[in-house]
């Protein structure tokens, strides 16, 4: 058998092992979305190519001692690799990590924060041997190395069977609270989305320069009808208190203009 055709062999190989080790995963993947699917596929497909390159390497005699010396001098090469490669390799213990405790599935809603502050929202879409891919709300893709999201604060919605929001709207102080506070209530009820009940509370929640803000708690049933539901509620309360004749006060800027004589 001539060289190229060695090669040839080797190479269909190792792209049908590939692809049937992604048939194997995406049937898996249909019926569980585990985030440790995705990173151990990963894992797979480089163990199958290193393997590959291996044996393809041991069937010529110009590259079979070269082989040799490199498998023998695995413990050197993997030093030297650790200590030029330390933040690749420690994304990929990161991964490593986070596929074994699992705190996100892909298609889940996390929000990631690190010293306070969020870096990144959205729906877990894929998690690999180096990062993790947070599909946006804003139609963004962000790429979090494994190494941060590992020591990060992940705060995963999907863990909460339901989802409260708070609604806010101010109201003058001419107007009448108590009929504002029936007109917020009755509409957060009545919304489709919702699972509040005539139990929820409309509160006075505080005090400004230009009236009083009320408050209440919108509850659903994920963080999809949450969005819908608030701005729902948002905009039905002033079209409400417009048609009640209560105030929603705002600041205005009268602008004079003054002609000397």
């Amino acid at each position: 058998m001539n060289l190229l055709s060695k090669i040839g062999i080797f190479l269909a190989v190792v792209v049908v092992s590939n692809y049937l080790i992604s048939l194997i995963f995406l049937y898996i993947a249909k019926k569980t979305k585990a985030v440790h699917l995705r990173f151990t596929k990963s894992a797979v497909n480089i163990i199958i190519d290193i393997i590959a390159f291996y044996s393809l390497a041991q069937q010529f005699e110009m590259t079979k001692d070269i082989s040799k010396v490199l498998l023998q001098s695995g413990s050197l090469i993997l030093a030297i690799a650790t200590f030029a490669a330390q933040q690749a390799l420690g994304n990929v213990i990161s991964g490593i990590s986070l596929s074994v405790s699992k705190p996100y599935n892909v298609d889940e809603k996390i929000r990631v924060l690190q010293g306070g502050t969020v870096i990144a929202e959205g729906l877990v879409k894929d998690v690999t041997l180096r990062h993790t891919l947070i599909y946006q709300f804003n139609g963004e893709t962000c790429i979090v190395p494994n190494s941060v999201m590992d020591s990060a604060v992940v705060i995963n919605t999907n863990f909460t069977e339901n989802i409260g929001n708070y609604v806010e709207i101010e109201i003058g102080y001419g107007a009448e609270i108590e009929k504002a506070i029936a007109i917020m209530h009755r509409i957060c009820v009545e919304h489709e989305l919702t699972l509040n009940t005539e139990a929820n509370v409309v509160t006075a929640s505080g005090y400004t320069q230009n009236g009083v803000v009320l408050k209440t708690i919108i509850w659903t049933k994920n963080l999809n009808d949450s969005f819908r539901a608030c701005s729902d509620i948002r905009i039905a309360l002033v079209r409400e208190f417009s048609k009640s004749g209560i105030e929603i006060p705002y600041q205005t800027v009268t602008i004079s203009n003054y002609h000397s004589a």
